[in-house]
This record gives structure tokens, C-alpha cells and sequence, in this order.
């Protein structure tokens, strides 16, 4: 693959949408950054790819709002790694994200596929 198709198929990420997929993937435990990383390419076929540049001030800005805790624990490779966990007020987040998103993608696909949303093919 070429680099100019590397760069056409790389798709960037929204603040808000990246926000909402690591606390999705942080729903079914807690996980270090680069695992969520990994769970969120392997979840989308790998289309989307989050850099370790917008997955940490990400991790940060998330604790930060009290949506997410970390604490310090030992890997599976006996390294030292900063584990996540999604909290009370992080899945209380994650639905009203999950909403928003619905919304928009509805209100996206409106406009992309006028006359579908009235019947029409």
C-alpha cells in the first residue's frame, strides 16, 4: 500500500467520537492505552487507528471529567502500564454519547442519501 493510499484511507477522529469509542471499549474492562488502541482498530476493521498523540490527551482529558479512573498495574508481558476503567458517571456518559451519535449519524445518512428517509431508493 502506498502512502497516498495510506493517507486516503486513514480516517481522523473526531475529539467527541474518539471520547465515545474508548469509553466503549473500556465497558468490557479495564484495559491500557494501548489495548484500547488495538481494540478499537481490530472493532473496525481496522479503518480506524488512533495515534498514541490523540489516545493519551484523550486518557487524560476523560479522567479529568471523572468518566474514567486509572490505577497502576502489572501487564501481561511483566511490565508496568497505566490501566483504565470506565466509571458510573462514564457509562452514564456513554449512553447520552451513544445518543448524540445516533442523531447525528442519522442526520448525516439524511443528507448523504436524500429521499431514502422518505421512502424513495
Amino acid at each position: 500500500m502506498g502512502e497516498e493510499e495510506r493517507y486516503r484511507n486513514k480516517i481522523e477522529l473526531l475529539q467527541g467520537t474518539l471520547d465515545m469509542l474508548i469509553l466503549q471499549t473500556l465497558r468490557w474492562g479495564a484495559q491500557h492505552g494501548y489495548g484500547i488502541a488495538q481494540a478499537i482498530r481490530s472493532g473496525s476493521s481496522g479503518v480506524l487507528q488512533v495515534e498514541t498523540g490523540s489516545m493519551y490527551p484523550a486518557l487524560h482529558r476523560l479522567e479529568k471529567q471523572g468518566w474514567i479512573k486509572s490505577e497502576w498495574k502489572t501487564s501481561g508481558h511483566n511490565q508496568r502500564a497505566k490501566y483504565y476503567q470506565l466509571t458510573a458517571a462514564g457509562k452514564k456518559q456513554l449512553g447520552k454519547e451513544h445518543s448524540r451519535w445516533e442523531r447525528m449519524a442519522a442526520a448525516i445518512g439524511g443528507l448523504m442519501n436524500p429521499g431514502e428517509s422518505e421512502g424513495e431508493a
